[in-house]
C-alpha cells in the first residue's frame, strides 16, 4: 500500500506551480518593462533550476513540471527573441527622449545631464528609424512597434519636440501620474475602499479624525490588547505570504525556486529518516 503524500512536500509543489503560473501570466502597464518578456525570462530561470531535480519517487510531480516547462520555453524562444529586440528598440527611444538620463540621475543621486535639444532628438530619432529593417514579416512584435512608431513620429513628432526648447517644461506628465497613483494606493490601503473619490483630499489624515490630540490617539492605540494585536499581525502576515512569495520570485526567480527545491529535498530527507527509524523500532 503506497504511503500517504506528505503535506509539506505538497505545499512546496503548490508554490512551485504558483511560480510557474505567475511566469505564464505576467502583466504590466509599464512602458519600458514588458510583462511577456519578463515572464519568459522568469520561466527560463526556473527551467534551469528544475533541471537539477533528482530522479526519485517523491519528485515525480516536479520532474513532470520540468518537462512541461522545457517544452514551453522551447516553443516560445523565437517569439521571445522577437519581443526582446522590439524591447531594445523601445529602450533606445527612451534614451533619445532623455528618460534614461533622468532615471539614472535619480538612482545614483547625481545631477542630471542637460536635457537634449529638439534638433538633437529629431536627428537621433530619424537615424534610429533609418537603421531599422524596412520589412519584418517574420517578426510580428518588431513589425507592430515599428509601424506604430513611424506613424506616431510622422503625425505627432513636430508637436512633441517643442518641450525640449522650453526650460522647465516636462516632456510628459508621467511623474505627476505616478504621484497620484501612489496616493490612491495608500488611501485604498488605509481605508479598505476601492474607490478613492471620497478620500481624494483627506484620506491620508482620516486616522487623526478619531482623536482630538496625539495623546488621545496614542491612548486609543494602546487600548488594543497585546495578544489581539499579535493575532491580527499573524493574520496579516499569513495574508501577505503569497504576495511576498511572488515579490521574491519576480526579483530572483532562480534563487526562489532553488530555495523551494532545497526545502523539498530537506523534507524528503526528514521523511526518509523517520521511515528508517520506524522500521528499526
Amino acid at each position: 500500500m503506497p504511503a500517504a503524500p506528505d503535506a509539506e512536500l505538497q505545499q512546496v509543489e503548490r508554490q512551485v506551480r504558483q511560480a510557474l503560473r505567475d511566469a505564464l501570466h505576467r502583466s504590466t502597464r509599464k512602458p519600458l518593462q514588458w510583462g511577456g518578456l519578463v515572464g519568459y525570462q522568469q520561466l527560463v530561470a526556473m527551467e534551469e533550476v528544475l533541471r537539477t531535480v533528482p530522479d526519485a519517487p517523491e519528485t515525480t510531480a516536479l520532474r513532470h513540471l520540468a518537462t512541461r516547462v522545457t517544452r514551453a520555453v522551447q516553443a516560445c524562444r523565437a517569439s521571445a527573441a522577437d519581443l526582446a529586440t522590439a524591447h531594445s528598440w523601445l529602450r533606445q527611444i527612451a534614451v533619445i527622449l532623455g528618460y534614461s538620463a533622468v532615471a539614472t540621475a535619480a538612482l545614483t543621486a547625481q545631477p542630471p545631464l542637460p536635457p537634449p535639444t529638439s534638433a538633437q532628438v529629431r536627428k537621433e530619432m530619424e537615424a534610429l528609424l533609418a537603421s531599422c529593417p524596412p520589412t519584418l514579416c517574420q517578426q510580428p512584435a518588431q513589425a507592430a512597434l515599428l509601424s506604430a512608431w513611424r506613424r506616431l513620429w510622422r503625425t505627432w513628432g513636430p508637436e512633441l519636440l517643442h518641450c525640449y526648447d522650453i526650460p522647465a517644461l516636462p516632456a510628459d506628465n508621467l511623474h505627476l501620474e505616478d504621484l497620484f497613483g501612489r496616493l490612491r494606493r495608500h488611501q485604498r490601503r488605509i481605508s479598505g475602499v476601492a474607490s478613492t473619490r471620497p478620500l481624494r483630499e483627506f484620506g491620508q489624515f482620516q486616522v487623526l479624525f478619531a482623536a482630538d490630540s496625539e495623546a488621545e490617539l496614542l491612548a486609543q492605540l494602546q487600548s488594543v490588547p497585546h495578544a489581539a494585536y499579535l493575532t491580527q499581525r499573524r493574520r496579516v502576515a499569513d495574508g501577505e505570504a503569497g504576495r511576498q512569495h511572488l515579490y521574491r520570485l519576480h526579483r530572483d526567480p532562480a534563487g526562489t525556486l532553488a530555495a523551494l527545491l532545497h526545502q523539498h529535498a530537506t523534507r524528503r530527507v526528514e521523511l526518509a529518516g523517520s521511515h528508517t527509524y520506524r522500521l528499526d523500532s
